[in-house]
């Protein structure tokens, strides 16, 4: 094995995007469990235009304020030559929470026009995880072939579909445990009281 892990053992690093689709706080929450887990040496956060409206607007919070969590660094969407735009450069996964359809759409298509697409077309040309949870409905027939041509390509498509048996007292709790299965997509498959059990 020649992965410098080797010398760093819990350096993992991932790419979590939010994009311009409701739903931003299961994004933080996601985030915030990345950022705190031992595991992880460093997060690239990427926004949208929308996605920095849609934080705000949902959870008061700024792309500012997430990249004050330890490990976060915040890229620029528009920088097509950042460090996650190569295949070289050593990364583990990423995750796009929420996820629009219109982002959805256009990595379904190849077109990396920001660096959130382009982001997402390195995981999937490299074979490394791609979640893509997107927040949308109903559903059209676009919307269906672009999850269907995106999961054969090697996506992981997990729709923001929130589960309720671990009888959640608050948002928060739902977020949280939504970030738990998200994690384990990534391969960060981290003890959690809340998971089922017969």
């Amino acid at each position: 094995m020649t992965d410098d892990r080797m010398t760093n053992p819990g350096g993992l690093r991932f790419t979590l995007a939010i994009t311009g689709a409701s739903g931003s706080a299961f994004g933080v929450a996601v985030l915030r469990r990345l950022s705190a887990s031992p595991a992880v040496e460093q997060v690239a956060l990427l926004l949208s235009p929308t996605g920095k409206r849609c934080l705000l607007d949902e959870t008061g919070l700024t792309p500012k304020d997430l990249a004050a969590l330890p490990k976060v660094g915040l890229r620029d969407e528009r920088d097509l030559g950042a460090d996650i735009s190569s295949g070289s450069h050593r990364h583990d996964g990423m995750a796009i929470v929420p996820c629009s359809a219109g982002a959805l759409g256009r990595i379904a298509s190849g077109v990396s026009e920001s660096l959130v697409s382009r982001a997402a077309d390195v995981c999937l040309k490299e074979r490394r995880p791609l979640v893509l949870c997107l927040r949308e409905t109903p559903l059209n027939r676009v919307h269906l072939e672009n999850m269907l041509r995106l999961h054969d390509a090697g996506a992981i498509v997990m729709p923001i579909m929130p589960g309720f048996y671990s009888s959640p007292k608050t948002l928060d709790d739902l977020y949280d445990t939504f970030a738990t299965r998200v994690l384990d997509q990534l391969g960060l498959r981290e003890a959690d009281p809340r998971r089922w059990k017969s």
